[in-house]
């Protein structure tokens, strides 16, 4: 088990890195501010349970067996980028509705959204599918795990729950506070296009940037 001060440090490290824009939390604030604030904590929610697995794999010691291999490496990050390119055709094609996404029987027909448990899915697989997430947590893990105060494998599940607990922390933060801008938004037809504008042409770079990644 790590000490206290390791945990405290790891927590404020785990949320400094939450803040800084990357894939996934870009990835949650476009879902809220399109979708609103419960179907981005459900996406936040699946990206938690795919860095479960990640966490895993490191404590397991298959994260070190996948990253010697260029070729599963290159695999997992084309399906990564195709997910994504598919996420932006879908953004791109999205029709409007101009009651928003939470809108009912006193506005305009809604556009049908994902359920929720499909937006938990979609963040799974937007974790999942991305092979930098493993190689970052094989890397940065056992830089807070001590073999001398334990098992490592036990030590880095430890840390890999902290790290899930603080993106919990800031991705539901992001997913809250775009929700509720996101519903303002959406109250527009011309604003919610543009909306869906950005979110493609955004996800379409996310999947240029990952398909073009190196290890």
């Amino acid at each position: 088990m790590p000490s206290a001060d390791t945990l405290i440090a790891f927590l404020g490290v785990s949320i400094l890195l939450g803040l800084t824009p990357g894939p996934d939390n870009i990835f949650v604030l476009l879902q809220s501010a399109q979708r609103g604030w419960r179907a981005g904590m459900a996406v936040v929610v699946g990206l938690c349970c795919g860095l479960v697995v990640h966490t895993g794999a490191v404590a397991l010691g298959l994260a070190a067996v996948f990253a010697a291999s260029a070729a599963a490496f290159t695999v997992l990050k084309l399906l990564g980028a195709a997910y994504l390119a598919y996420l932006a055709w879908q953004a791109l094609r999205a029709p409007l509705s101009s009651a928003g996404p939470d809108a009912g029987a006193q506005g305009a027909a809604p556009t049908a959204a994902p359920s929720l448990w499909r937006m938990v899915g979609r963040g799974m697989v937007m974790n999942l599918s991305n092979p930098k997430v493993l190689v970052f947590f094989l890397a940065f893990l056992p830089q807070f795990a001590d073999p001398a105060r334990g098992a490592m494998g036990g030590q880095l599940m430890v840390l890999g729950l902290v790290f899930i607990v603080a993106t919990l922390l800031v991705f539901g933060a992001i997913a809250c506070f775009s929700g509720v801008f996101g519903s303002l938004l959406l109250r527009s037809p011309r604003a919610q296009q543009w909306l869906n504008r950005v979110a493609g042409v955004v996800f379409l770079g996310l999947a240029v940037r990952l398909a073009t990644s190196q290890r």
